[in-house]
């Protein structure tokens, strides 16, 4: 069926019609032919019929393909005829120009031409191509060439995009229905002339019904009122559709976030409706007597305020004042009190905005009241103490009593003693204290490991002092953590059992009974660790297996629980770090990832280098001995089919029975400063299996990594061990000036008899 629609239209493409009745839809081709037309020269009389031939050319008009057409055959886009084809075959279709050959072919013999591709408006909405009719015998054109266009018609292809999107706006709150708030627009590929590929509608997907939005793309307030203290910010979701938003339109869509600016839309609110001070009848003038403060919604210059009294001080004594920083009212002294005159004064305060809204109109204000209680100074009180000391615990309650101070008037009328602290000693406002009997009570909670003690003081009528202490008393506020980081080492041959750390535990608290910690490992059965108590507030960490395999796993986290015994217990997880390392059969470390130095167990640094010192000055002083002695055994070693090398046997060597074991540097690794402890090394007097030296020299020459390739094998004979008699003295030639008696080599057996022969025939020598 669908072939047969195909071919319906093809029907229709090829069909000639007059340019000026065809419509752009159904006129996708035309046939292009030259005829012999006859056209009227002048107008006729009434019955008469005048004809003249007109000269033979090209008739045509603008031939159409619709893109992204992808059939299944070429698409026919029209047909070139002239009325030179008689049906012989004898002429030929050549066409040329933009696509000629590649994207447009023509049948040579029918003059049809034909879409190879399927075509992109968006990419090129137009061809220029030109046609010529040539005779196939000859090659010769038989009409001059005529150009003609092939226009891509469009289709709804492309959906619209919003090229800037997301978008930002804002508008001031409280603004009016219709308000602008910003304006937008998307852009579509297809064809804005041909059709509604191009003609987008605009809507609101989300943020109604706060918002709206006009044909001319302006995003516009839609609901009045919206306050800015209740919701500052919107999220506004625009759809665009093309096809004029009908259905089978393509769509794109965007968003818009919309900010409510601030206005002056709050007036001031004073925290509340009364304060009430005591300010002694010696404050100086200028100095504070207290702070009021208006709180106010806005924000910015919206939400700063000037303070005024307004009422109740008529003798001009008071003045309020801003604090910049802290927008509160400073109540402060113009004059001096008198308490013998007035006791008390009651001010009406105003706070008032600084700035007006031209929206709301404004500004805003707010008033309090403010009762100052004038302290009399008349006679200085006496406090029963000079210090006062009172305990309380850090985890005390706001507001409870600590303990009181009490001071009695001198004066014979025995007035009532009103108390007050000295701010200047107590900054954070940590106590307060009833003006009447003087008790302390506490207005903010307390911290021992911030300040263990507080010292503040006291006044009565700002003219006696007492200091009081007041001690913070421990509770258990702290947990328990690790006394330093640990990192252990462990070594891939370990033995179960074996203790990989120490560990111990430090708490900030202080407790009057001692620390108590109580160790667990966080995975609880750990298939590769376990703790024991060491009974002193430490513990140990051993190793469950001896499979540990630095390929496999070279770090080890191992989480452990750490809990004291206060009230509430507190606890904290701590992560030993274990790594994983290569050891000798002696559990000396060789390698770690990161090369660690090699220590015995017990050996501190300090005795490491007390020990090389004194090592290097016996050497010397023998290698000097030797010398002047002159009396050296000179060693040999030529060996196998390899290189020379005069240093492949070091006798110093077997005698350092601490370097058998020493491992070879990588220098791709860095050093690890850690020291690594281990066991001590047991050896004969001369201190050094032969055998065990070489076993060890080859292991390590077989597994160096930094070893070249063309190293031999060198064979080393066994000779065992050491001999048990002690070293050997220098022994002098048969030519020396030495005095040496060398009897005594004959009594050394088999072993030393050709030896002591050269000897006794030196001394033989000698005498004659």
């Amino acid at each position: 069926m669908q072939r047969d629609l195909w071919t319906s239209l093809l029907l229709v493409w090829i069909t000639c019609v007059p340019y000026s009745s065809m419509a752009p839809l159904n006129n996708q081709s035309q046939s292009l032919q030259t005829a012999s037309a006859m056209i009227p020269r002048n107008r006729p009389s009434e019955g008469q019929r005048i004809l003249s031939r007109a000269k033979r050319g090209w008739v045509w008009n603008q031939m159409f393909v619709l893109e992204e057409f992808s059939g299944p055959d070429p698409i026919l886009v029209g047909r070139l005829h002239t009325d030179l084809d008689m049906g012989n075959k004898n002429i030929k279709y050549v066409l040329a120009g933009e696509g000629a050959g590649t994207i447009f072919a023509i049948n040579e013999r029918t003059g049809d031409i034909h879409a190879m591709k399927k075509l992109d408006r968006e990419e090129k909405a137009e061809y220029t191509l030109t046609a010529q009719v040539i005779d196939r015998d000859t090659n010769q054109p038989l009409e001059p060439p005529s150009e003609f266009i092939i226009k891509v018609q469009d289709i709804n292809d492309n959906p619209p995009q919003f090229i800037e999107g997301p978008y930002k706006g804002s508008v001031p709150e409280m603004s009016q229905v219709g308000t602008s708030v910003t304006r937008l627009t998307a852009t579509d590929a297809d064809d804005p002339v041909y059709g509604n590929s191009a003609r987008l509608v605009y809507s609101i997907l989300e943020g109604q019904p706060y918002f709206s939005i006009d044909q001319t793309t302006v995003i516009r307030v839609a609901l009045a009122g919206m306050d800015r203290e209740m919701r500052e910010e919107y999220l506004v979701v625009i759809q665009a559709k093309d096809m004029g938003g009908h259905m089978g339109g393509l769509s794109g869509t965007t968003t818009v976030t919309v900010t409510l600016t601030d206005i002056n839309d709050n007036p001031p609110k004073f925290t509340k409706g009364s304060y009430e001070f005591t300010i002694p009848e010696d404050l100086g003038i200028g100095k504070p007597g207290g702070r009021v403060k208006a709180n106010d919604r806005d924000i910015g210059q919206n939400a700063k305020s000037t303070y005024s009294i307004i009422g109740g001080d008529e003798r001009d004594i008071f003045e309020i004042v801003t604090d910049a920083q802290t927008q509160e009212g400073i109540l402060r002294l113009k004059k001096p009190l008198d308490f013998e005159s007035k006791k008390s004064y009651n001010l009406t305060v105003v706070a008032t905005n600084i700035r007006a809204d031209s929206i709301t109109g404004g500004p805003y204000m707010d008033q309090a009241m403010v009762k100052v209680i004038v302290e009399d100074a008349d006679e200085p009180p006496v406090f029963t103490k000079s210090t006062y000391l009172f305990d309380v615990h850090e985890n005390a309650a706001i507001n409870t009593v600590i303990g009181a101070v009490a001071a009695r008037d001198q004066d014979t009328t025995h007035s009532q003693v009103r108390y007050f602290i000295d701010r200047h000693t107590d900054l954070e406002r940590q106590f307060n204290i009833n003006v009447d009997d003087g008790k302390i009570t506490l207005a903010k909670p307390l911290d021992r490991e911030t300040d263990m003690w507080h010292n503040i003081t006291v006044t009565a009528t700002e003219v006696r002092k007492a200091t009081v202490a007041i001690k913070v008393l421990d509770i258990n506020d702290n947990a328990p953590e690790f006394a330093t980081e640990y990192e252990a080492f462990l070594c891939e041959n370990g033995k179960p059992g074996q203790v990989i750390q120490t560990i111990s535990a430090v708490d900030k608290d202080n407790p009057s009974q001692g620390h108590t910690f109580h160790y667990r490992l966080e995975m609880l059965n750990n298939p590769n660790f376990t703790i024991k108590n060491n009974l002193d507030n430490s513990i140990s960490v051993l190793a469950k297996h001896d499979s540990f395999r630095r390929q496999k796993q070279d770090t080890h986290l191992l989480p452990i629980v750490v809990t004291d015994d206060g009230e509430p217990p507190m606890s904290s997880t701590n992560t030993l770090t274990i790594r994983v390392c290569g050891c000798s059969r002696e559990g000396i470390v060789q390698s770690c990832n990161v090369e660690a130095f090699v220590l015995p167990i017990g050996l501190s640094m300090g005795a490491l280098i007390a020990i090389l010192a004194l090592k290097e000055y016996k050497i010397k002083t023998s290698e000097l001995h030797d010398e002047d002695v002159r009396e050296n055994i000179i060693r040999y070693d030529d060996e196998g089919g390899g290189e020379e090398d005069t240093e492949a046997f070091d006798i110093a060597t077997l005698q350092n029975p601490d370097g058998i074991n020493g491992y070879l540097p990588r220098k791709d690794i860095k050093p690890d400063l850690q020291f690594m402890p281990r066991q001590g090394q047991h050896s004969g007097p001369n201190g050094v299996d032969v055998d065990e030296f070489i076993n060890v020299r080859l292991h390590e020459a077989d597994n160096d990594p930094t070893a070249p390739p063309y190293d031999s094998i060198q064979i080393y004979g066994y000779e065992g061990r050491g001999s048990i008699a002690g070293s050997l003295s220098s022994l002098e030639t048969a030519s020396s000036d030495s005095d040496q008696n060398y009897d005594y080599l004959r009594e050394w057996g088999p072993r030393f008899r050709r030896l002591g022969e050269l000897y006794s025939v030196g001394e033989s020598d000698k005498e004659t």
